[in-house]
């Protein structure tokens, strides 16, 4: 190599020792701040520098304003001697002022300890494991009610905070006041890369700005950027380096720009990253284990596994879907009774145990469905294609197959891994008509009917048991083809086959949990719905009881009853408005390991065992309850991980946390896509119902577009209006007129892009009039709720 070719060899290093035996040795050494500075092409990459030196970047005139942390020996002592408490920090939503510690371990009688005032936070993050320190009961405060949000701009006023938790300070009786504390120290920092906006300081040549992050529950984080201009007004990423004791906020480095506010597709990407939605493309490791095309059914597929390609199969989804999970047939035997089977994808056939595709599809966990996107749990050619149940195909199946009498009652039950043909695939309003139509008497409508009659058996028989049937609101948006903007909402609407099919899907869960159990007492994975506490249902009976009506909440099929009972002939939207308010009051139901638990009662449905078994495409969990049932009839082998239940709980633990997060990210997609819808309609006006009263506000649904706000009555620089609030009747006055749940309403919304961090749907009121509040043009206040179309639902 002629001598002007040569490579320059520099050694980059942040140790100290390093870099001076490299200068001793005649090496080129720099630290990485040095090199990335002497870049000069690229100015922006100095941006991604992390702060390293927590001193060298303390605030020049800063005074110390937090405590120091101790250092974990002696947080590690402290807890052990039970001086100090270990639990996981949850930042308020509400209150940035405000925070509680869960406390880890079995002491019942301090779960929840109450932090408040910038100090006793001292530098704790959302979701940190913290030590804390109880205060003497003498310092205990009460949970305060005030909504106190972040406004400072960049500044490091400490007086004027502690301004601020003076207000926090209400006086209370002393039953209101809960064990208080303040954090010593940080044991495990969970900090993730957080999305958001940059705050651009007001002086004017600064290169030190704040970073609101989306997250309301993280603080602000002070970067250092030359970008300000340009990064006004997108939604870019940070992440926290550290948090110097003297200064008001954490400091961070700018990482990425996802792109223009309020444009969908970094709304969308917004999104996922603040749910923790994995969705990066499936790697090549991932996709390697996928089988090679054109793929087609071998005789080593057929071992253990029976021929049922003669049966009459077929599948009903709604329209447009490409994930077909499950198939039924229903035939009469020779004997007069009839054999019915529910066919579930085999996809644990195509995922081993522990290979990088089963890794990635056990941390996804489930596919996530938002408006106008679906994020697979596993790669599309399992998922759309070899593993969906398309008709006129042969596809591997995983059979329940019962023999029943025409009163629906199981007689035999078996199960077999299988191949089959389905002979159509169905919309559920295909389906529907073919069960109608006067003059069809095929093969398929005939299975069809048979179905359908042995599901209307089966479910008045589960409703006797006291299973739930709750309404909420679902909306489904009609999307413009050109622009893909929602045009028009409409509120889903159930068909009989919907029914029908689920009524099979539930009884195919139960079967295989059952079964399961019975083989794996230990390590079965099972799924518990668990039943509210009483205190829970306080608001639906004082809300019936307003109305007249008595609900009771002893049992489920209590509840059940006398939900059924309740309806009013003069208003028969209040029966709707009561189950979705019991939705409210539900508990979340989780996945768990039988070797871990005694409960095992799913409430909602009113049964004593419970499993998801039939949608392994979308669920992994299902993949879990694939494998145990195979090895149960000897179909499958077993392997070490699947009969080890603390890894099983484990793997629970993270199925309950994917399934919850693509519930609220499912959510905040309805939520994106109504903004929008609201931005291009303009305002409108529209019938709504009160779900809930507040002390200066009323919580409203708008049946016509499942949508949820409130109204607030209370607003800066306007007066104050008369408020009275009852909280036995559940009631509001406001001036002369009593506002009481269920009460009609007509409400005006608008879209509020004021703050263009966090625009919001604004609803005021339009009548009743009430003067000098319900004036028609009047925008009052108003914060949008996640539509909670499915929250706290009972699963289907």
């Amino acid at each position: 190599m002629s001598a002007e070719n040569q490579l320059q060899v520099i050694f980059i290093t942040n140790d100290k020792k390093n870099k001076e035996k490299a200068v001793e040795e005649g090496i080129p050494a720099f630290t990485c701040e040095e090199y990335v500075k002497s870049l000069t092409a690229n100015p922006e990459l100095i941006d991604r520098l992390a702060c390293l030196s927590e001193e060298g970047n303390e605030i020049e005139s800063g005074k110390i304003i937090f405590l120091e942390h101790l250092p974990l020996s002696k947080l590690q002592q402290g807890i052990k001697s039970g001086t100090y408490l270990q639990g996981t920090f949850r930042a308020s939503r509400e209150n940035y002022l405000e925070a509680t510690v869960w406390v880890h371990g079995d002491a019942e009688e301090n779960k929840e300890i109450i932090l408040q005032g910038l100090k006793n936070l001292n530098r704790a993050i959302h979701e940190d494991i913290v030590a804390v320190e109880l205060l003497p009961k003498n310092q205990w405060v009460a949970p305060s009610s005030v909504v106190l949000h972040d406004e400072g701009q960049n500044e490091d006023d400490v007086e004027k905070e502690e301004e601020r938790e003076r207000i926090l300070k209400t006086v209370v009786n002393e039953k209101m006041l809960k064990p208080t504390g303040r954090v010593v120290g940080i044991i495990k920092r969970n900090w993730r890369p957080y999305c958001g906006m940059l705050s651009k300081s007001d002086i004017k040549e600064s290169r030190r700005h704040l970073f609101t992050p989306a997250d309301k529950r993280i603080p602000r984080i002070r970067i250092e950027t030359r970008q300000a201009s340009t990064l006004e007004g997108q939604r870019i990423i940070v992440a926290i380096d550290g948090w110097p004791r003297n200064s008001r906020y954490p400091n961070g480095h700018f990482v990425k720009n996802l792109g223009e506010v309020g444009d969908k597709e970094t709304e969308t990407e917004v999104l996922l990253l603040e749910h923790d939605v994995p969705h990066q493309p499936f790697s090549q490791a991932v996709l390697s284990f996928l089988p090679k095309m054109p793929w087609s059914i071998t005789e080593k597929d057929m071992k253990n596994r029976e021929d049922l390609r003669h049966l009459c199969v077929c599948s009903v989804d709604p329209p447009g879907c490409t994930d077909i999970d499950d198939a039924l047939h229903c035939r009469e035997l020779e004997n007069g009774n009839l054999e019915v089977g529910v066919h579930i994808a085999d996809v644990s056939h195509f995922i081993r145990p522990g290979n990088a595709l089963d890794q990635e599809s056990a941390r996804r966990g489930t596919t996530v469905y938002l408006c106008e996107k679906r994020i697979d749990m596993v790669p599309e050619l399992l998922s759309s294609n070899l593993c969906s149940l398309r008709c006129n195909v042969d596809r591997l199946a995983f059979s329940c197959i019962w023999e029943m009498n025409h009163n629906a009652e199981i007689l035999k039950t078996r199960f077999t891994k299988s191949a089959i043909n389905s002979k159509a695939s169905l919309t559920y309003a295909e389906a529907q008509m073919r069960i109608d139509s006067a003059s069809m008497n095929d093969d398929i409508t005939v299975s069809l009917r048979g179905l359908n009659k042995l599901a209307k058996i089966l479910k008045k028989r589960r409703i006797e048991k006291g299973a739930l049937t709750l309404s909420s609101p679902e909306v489904r948006f009609h999307m413009d083809s050109e622009t893909h903007d929602p045009i028009d909402l409409q509120t889903k609407e159930l068909r009989e086959t919907n029914s029908m099919v689920e009524e099979f899907m539930l009884l195919a869960n139960i079967s295989v949990a059952k079964k399961i159990h019975e083989e794996f007492s230990e390590h079965a994975l099972l799924r518990k719905h668990p039943a509210p506490p009483p205190s829970n249902y306080e608001i639906l009976v004082k809300a019936a009881k307003s109305k007249n009506l008595e609900i009771k909440t002893d049992t489920a099929k209590s509840l059940a009853d006398s939900l059924d009972r309740a309806d009013c002939p003069t208003f028969p939207y209040l029966n709707t408005l009561l189950r979705i308010l019991a939705t409210r009051c539900m508990m979340q139901a989780v996945y768990f390991c039988s070797g871990m638990d005694n409960d095992f009662h799913h409430y909602g449905l009113a049964s004593p065992i419970y499993t998801h078994f039939t949608s392994p495409i979308r669920r992994y969990a299902d993949i879990i309850v694939h494998r145990l049932l195979a090895v149960a009839i000897g179909a499958d082998c077993t392997y070490p991980e699947l009969t080890d239940k603390h890894k099983l709980a484990d793997l629970c633990k993270n199925l309950n946390f994917r399934h919850k997060m693509a519930q609220y990210a499912q959510r905040a997609s309805v939520a994106f896509h109504t903004q929008l819808f609201f931005k291009s309609k303009g305002i409108v006006s529209e019938e709504a119902y009160i779900l809930f009263v507040r002390k200066n506000a009323i919580v409203v649904l708008i049946p016509k577009y499942g949508l949820e706000g409130t109204v607030f009555f209370e607003e800066k620089d306007k007066p104050q209006p008369r408020l009275t609030y009852d909280d036995e009747i559940p009631s509001l006055k406001i001036e002369d007129t009593v506002f009481h749940i269920f009460d009609k309403v007509k409400v005006k919304i608008m879209l509020d892009s004021t703050n263009l961090q966090h625009q919001k749907i604004r609803m005021s009121l339009v009548e009743p009039q009430i003067p000098g509040i319900s004036i028609p043009t009047d925008t009052s206040n108003m914060d949008i709720k996640e539509p909670e179309s499915k929250k706290k639902k009972l699963e289907k």
